[in-house]
């Protein structure tokens, strides 16, 4: 009965906080949803939409029919619910609870978008668990599928190798890529994700990666300590984990950028780790873990209750002008008519409930500039795959374009493309909004 009041009161944790932020749409969920009504709307990715990340991740969305509001929030909760039930198999209720907290007290943004490195980590924690129970060919299947979601999943490989030194792992693997990427236009595949991605990873927007490295790890282990202090026992007993830990950091050392979401890789081995080593803890390093645990909840509890109150946030301050500008066009569209967003502002799309008139789904493609530093810098890293682009684009003709990038780096509006010029002169302004300018095709 104890642990079915836990599981409960689990449940009601994940709701409660996670339909909090049920009228918000965070631009990481954003981009994956606007894919999936796409998709819902007969057309294919990589083909008819430009989609820079791997299938699986808009396809998970279409599981419930690519909304928002709360069934985006509710389907949140009970995949939070999963990945805690899988470590629970390995670590037991305190690691199923472990998770939950840490999935729940952390940057906002992070632990309510269901991004690739989010769904990477109940594949990742069976797939090792698996591993563990020696069952090779199922571990390596379950990180092959991984691959489908997020390329880090490469790395959980060798981490399955370290608990069960099989062949069948490896060919485990390779298996599900192997049956699903034929069914995919490849040469498209190639250049939206792989190409895109490596160009991605090696153009970093920060000088001094090594202390930006230090500075956000340390970050992270100030807020995650209960689970360091709690995980000794285990690593010290067991150099599998060790050496799991040191792999899952490597992947999130990939791209240089050290993003808040890219730490999930090492959320499994910490957190199995912390529950395995608990009981091996002297009482004051109890103690001392459980108060440590007071820093997330102090920190990022009250946002919730900020959000239940409708109190003013600066983080949302973009996403408030994107449901401006949405809404703006929604009093003025008829059926039928299409969209294209200029900028990184994907939650546009469903928020407007126009598809998109063109395959791009935002900027980046066009104007070869990545969104993590497009609103202050117009250096291109794909020069010659944005001009082509651009020339594709003039092939189609949305019946609304919204250049949220203008307002922000006039050196990016979409005024200021030569190859574009003649083709934007069918449009007129309709709006001038604070974070956003709405042309209308005459």
């Amino acid at each position: 009965m104890p642990k079915r009041w836990a599981w409960a009161a689990l449940l009601l944790l994940l709701l409660v906080t996670r339909l909090a932020h049920r009228d918000v749409l965070w631009v990481e969920e954003a981009y994956p949803t606007a894919a999936a009504r796409e998709i819902l709307a007969g057309k294919m990715l990589y083909r008819d939409i430009w989609f820079d990340k791997p299938p699986l991740f808009p396809i998970t969305y279409l599981a419930w029919g690519a909304t928002t509001g709360w069934p985006l929030r509710v389907a949140g909760a009970l995949f939070v619910l999963l990945c805690c039930w899988i470590v629970n198999r390995w670590g037991g209720l305190r690691a199923a609870l472990l998770l939950g907290f840490f999935l729940t007290f952390w940057i906002p943004s992070a632990v309510m978008a269901l991004t690739p490195d989010l769904l990477l980590l109940p594949l990742h924690a069976g797939a090792v668990y698996i591993a563990y129970r020696g069952r090779p060919f199922t571990a390596g299947a379950l990180a092959g599928i991984g691959l489908l979601y997020n390329i880090k999943s490469i790395l959980v490989l060798p981490a399955c190798l370290l608990f069960c030194p099989s062949p069948w792992v490896v060919l485990g693997f390779f298996l599900p890529p192997l049956f699903s990427l034929p069914a995919l236009p490849l040469t498209n595949y190639w250049q939206q994700v792989l190409a895109w991605g490596a160009a991605y990873s090696a153009d970093t927007p920060f000088s001094g990666t090594f202390v930006l490295a230090a500075q956000r790890t340390a970050n992270w282990l100030g807020f995650h300590a209960a689970l360091v202090i709690a995980a000794i026992p285990t690593l010290r007993k067991d150099r599998r984990f060790i050496g799991w830990a040191l792999l899952s950091f490597f992947a999130v050392c990939l791209g240089a950028r050290y993003f808040p979401r890219y730490f999930f890789q090492l959320l499994p081995v910490m957190v199995i780790a912390a529950a395995l080593g608990w009981e091996s803890l002297e009482k004051r390093w109890r103690y001392l873990a459980l108060i440590l645990m007071l820093i997330p909840f102090v920190r990022f509890g009250p946002r919730y209750v900020d959000l239940y109150l409708n109190r003013p946030w600066s983080d949302l301050a973009m996403y408030e002008g994107s449901r401006d500008a949405a809404m703006h066009i929604r009093a003025l569209a008829r059926p039928g008519d299409t969209l294209l967003v200029w900028g990184y502002r994907p939650e546009i799309y469903p928020l407007s409930g126009l598809h998109a008139g063109t395959r791009f789904l935002d900027s980046q493609p066009l104007t070869g500039v990545i969104a993590d530093r497009h609103l202050t810098d117009s250096r291109p890293t794909a020069l010659e795959l944005a001009a082509a682009n651009r020339r594709a684009l003039t092939n189609s003709r949305p019946t609304w374009i919204v250049d949220g990038l203008g307002p922000y780096n006039p050196a990016l509006d979409i005024r200021r493309y030569d190859d574009l010029r003649s083709w934007f002169t069918s449009y007129s302004l309709v709006a001038d909004l604070p974070t956003a300018r709405i042309y209308r095709l005459r």
